[in-house]
């Protein structure tokens, strides 16, 4: 399994369509085997699905996500946990427990608005 998480100095990046990173952990058996820091190449929003299907992720860890990436995730057959904030490691290690706190209904409808304290859905700041 192959988990993916938004990524910016040990932290989950909290606005999926702006993440320049993602940290991707190899997994078997409920553990971590590996890990690595991988570039978006700029890409954004809708063409992330694509970096991470291209990257053979099955789960994405994220902050803030739109309707239109999450969308673009259930067709490429990603499992979405959005609206988490902390730290990468710790959360991808929340998940394997079964205890990842999430939101299962995040949304990012702030288009138009970056940069203004728009919110990400489950309290959590965009940027």
């Amino acid at each position: 399994m192959r988990i993916a998480v938004t990524y910016e100095n040990g932290m989950i990046f909290q606005h999926f369509g702006h993440t320049e990173m993602f940290k991707v952990y190899d997994v078997e058996d409920g553990k971590i085997l590996s890990s690595e820091v991988v570039s978006t190449n700029g890409q954004g929003h809708g063409a992330l699905a694509g970096v991470l299907n291209g990257l053979h992720a099955d789960v994405l860890i994220c902050g803030g996500i739109g309707g239109g990436a999450q969308m673009a995730l259930a067709q490429a057959g990603i499992q979405l946990f959005g609206g988490v904030s902390g730290e990468a490691d710790k959360a991808v290690e929340a998940y394997l427990a079964g205890e990842l706190a999430y939101n299962p209904n995040v949304q990012c409808n702030h288009h138009g608005d970056h940069g203004h304290g728009h919110n990400c859905g489950g309290g959590h700041s965009c940027h």
